[in-house]
């Protein structure tokens, strides 16, 4: 029998993966025509360019969120759906690429079509597909609920509400993602997000922020959430390079950054695998720990195990230098 065996002859960890990006095009393709949904596509090649990313087809993160906001989490949105999409990532990741503890992360509101759907049976379907893939492939498995930048408070209030009652059945984190042209940093209700995130932490969720990853707000925006919500992770956040005091407040706290590297390319958050080499070097220099992930693997292509070889071959990183990224990826994960 051939066990695959990735280059680090180790198990890897991915704690930044989103499901509304890493299920494969012929499950999304299957459960679409299951649904009765009416395609843009005329056949499977043209829908798996729909649906996957490219440098020619996106040029920004907008462009990139804009996938899954109109065609995946639309195919997703059904408790069927949602119980097989999270199966299927666990066994894949760990087929291709060995990743044996995984934090899959995703918004139930944007899988219920708007209300119609009722969203604990969203919510206990992904639980049922996640504990399906941890009893047949054993390995570690946690859900992150995403709150939403464009969504009212109230919302975003009632996803934490759901982590928090789910905690029990898996649910191990909370986060807030979405394009940073909606910076839920200067939003009136901010005094408010502060405790509902403070509340969650005392409930027993791990804090992660997508912030920082492009250049729309910079390094303050990072500071801020660093400061008032003190996430244990922060999404991104490579714009705080810029900013050497606050690299060293990252350091202090102990705040690990989720670094996406195909993802911050094909977004154009970088521009160059070289720029990424001089990012993480600084992060190094300055005692800022990092993990590396993949964010929209299918999306983008990709898988963990093509993540390390580009940054081993493209003279990001060294052998060494990824076997400490997974390390602080054990770490600093929500998973006990």
């Amino acid at each position: 029998m051939i066990h695959y065996k990735n280059k680090l002859e180790e198990e890897l960890v991915d704690l930044h993966i989103h499901i509304g990006g890493a299920v494969a095009p012929h499950i999304m393709w299957e459960l679409a025509h299951r649904q009765g949904l009416k395609l843009p596509a005329k056949n499977y090649w043209d829908f798996w360019q729909l649906i996957t990313a490219s440098p020619e087809t996106v040029h920004n993160l907008e462009e990139y969120l804009q996938i899954m906001h109109q065609w995946t989490e639309k195919i997703q949105s059904s408790p069927e759906a949602m119980e097989k999409c999270v199966y299927s990532i666990i066994s894949k990741e760990y087929r291709s690429s060995n990743v044996s503890q995984i934090e899959l992360r995703f918004n139930p509101m944007k899988r219920n079509k708007g209300g119609e759907m009722d969203l604990d049976h969203i919510i206990q379907a992904t639980v049922h597909g996640m504990d399906k893939g941890i009893l047949d492939y054993g390995v570690k498995v946690g859900l992150i609920f995403c709150l939403a930048r464009e969504f009212p408070f109230e919302l975003n209030e009632i996803i934490v509400r759901k982590a928090i009652r789910y905690h029990k059945w898996g649910v191990v984190g909370i986060d807030m993602a979405g394009l940073e042209q909606h910076p839920f940093e200067t939003d009136p209700n901010w005094q408010n997000y502060v405790k509902l995130f403070a509340e969650a932490r005392e409930r027993g969720l791990g804090i992660t922020v997508h912030t920082g990853e492009t250049n729309a707000t910079g390094p303050e925006s990072v500071r801020q959430v660093l400061r008032d919500i003190k996430p244990e992770r922060i999404g991104h956040g490579i714009q705080a390079v810029h900013d050497v005091e606050l690299m060293r407040e990252l350091a202090e706290a102990g705040t690990v950054l989720e670094i996406c590297p195909s993802s911050n390319l094909l977004t154009r958050a970088i521009s160059s695998w070289e720029e990424l080499k001089d990012i993480l070097a600084k992060f190094k220099n300055n005692n800022v720990r990092y993990t590396i992930n993949t964010d929209g693997p299918y999306l983008m292509r990709t898988n963990m195990k093509k993540e390390i070889e580009l940054l081993l071959e493209n003279n990001v990183l060294t052998k060494e230098e990824i076997k400490q990224a997974m390390q602080v990826a054990r770490e600093a994960s929500f998973i006990k």
